[in-house]
């Protein structure tokens, strides 16, 4: 099953303000009201979120890939993003935190004791993952949070942070660091870039194509998304592929072939070899260890 990200021509800007007598944003979404944010989007304020339970495709910055079995994440101030989750993601429920970096106060964070904290949201504007036992702890105390009282869930979050400040689980995703251009016209091109990629990666995409689109030559189009992402486009889109086709292998009884075709792959040996690069693993030891796990 394949999420699919609704396209807009750029980033839409989310305005986000706590609701009355908060300073922050807290939200949980279940299967009676899902998370329809799941456009490409951006916001100042950091954002994580808890999804419990669950797979599907995450997109932060330049980074995409899959997760399983829920997921925990840290999104720096105005790194765009697409939603994580949808009807078809499997997920019991998803908590959503969102929180500009001063809302206690423009020094709160500088104080000795927040130094952690201020490291994390520094590290953030990469977006991290976090798994094994931090996703697990601290997803149980995210999902607490319904039950607590406006006072007591402030002292969770600083908690939580603080923990996520300390943990060793986690990845950060855009590692070589992702930057987008602060100018209106950068974030456009980026982004129609992106864009144009999830709604054609099955099919090929041509350098030439891309660069037409955002009226540019293919050499200083090349020198550009290099510098904005730190990947060539084609790394890029084969990252795109290769995550779909985990996500396949993950939930669909298609011959691996079918996969190879459905992720835009016209070549059975590349997409191998394309895939144990990526992995570890040919696309076989993939979903039969994933079968093991499950089991």
């Amino acid at each position: 099953m394949e999420n699919k990200f609704p396209l807009t021509q750029k980033p839409a800007f989310e305005a986000i303000e706590p609701s009355f007598g908060h300073s922050y944003t807290y939200q949980k979404f279940d299967a009676t009201k899902n998370n329809k944010q799941s456009v490409w989007h951006y916001h100042p304020e950091i954002e994580l979120v808890h999804v419990h339970g669950g797979s599907g495709k995450r997109q932060i910055g330049s980074h995409v890939s899959y997760y399983s079995n829920g997921d925990l994440i840290l999104i720096g101030s105005n790194l765009p993003h697409c939603g994580f989750t949808d009807k078809l993601t499997g997920n019991e429920c998803e908590t959503v935190i969102q929180m500009k970096q001063d809302f206690l106060g423009n020094d709160f964070f500088k104080i000795p004791e927040m130094k952690n904290i201020q490291n994390l949201f520094e590290i953030a504007k990469g977006g991290i993952a976090f798994s094994g036992k931090t996703k697990r702890k601290l997803g149980e105390k995210l999902l607490i949070l319904e039950y607590q009282t406006d006072f007591q869930r402030l002292l969770s979050i600083l908690n939580i942070l603080n923990e996520l400040a300390i943990s060793k689980d986690f990845k950060i995703l855009n590692a070589e660091g992702f930057s987008m251009e602060t100018e209106v016209k950068d974030n456009d091109r980026i982004n129609i870039v992106f864009n144009h990629v999830k709604a054609n990666f099955k099919e090929e995409i041509t350098l030439d194509e891309i660069a037409g689109l955002v009226s540019m030559t293919v050499p200083s189009f090349c020198r550009y998304f290099k510098k904005i992402t730190n990947k060539t486009f084609v790394q890029f889109v084969n990252e795109y592929r290769l995550v779909h086709a985990s996500k396949l292998l993950a939930e669909q009884p298609m011959s691996i072939t079918e996969v190879c075709m459905e992720s835009g792959f016209n070549n059975f040996s590349h997409f191998n070899k394309q895939f144990k690069a990526f992995t570890g693993q040919n696309p076989s030891e993939y979903r039969n260890e994933l079968k093991n796990v499950l089991q």
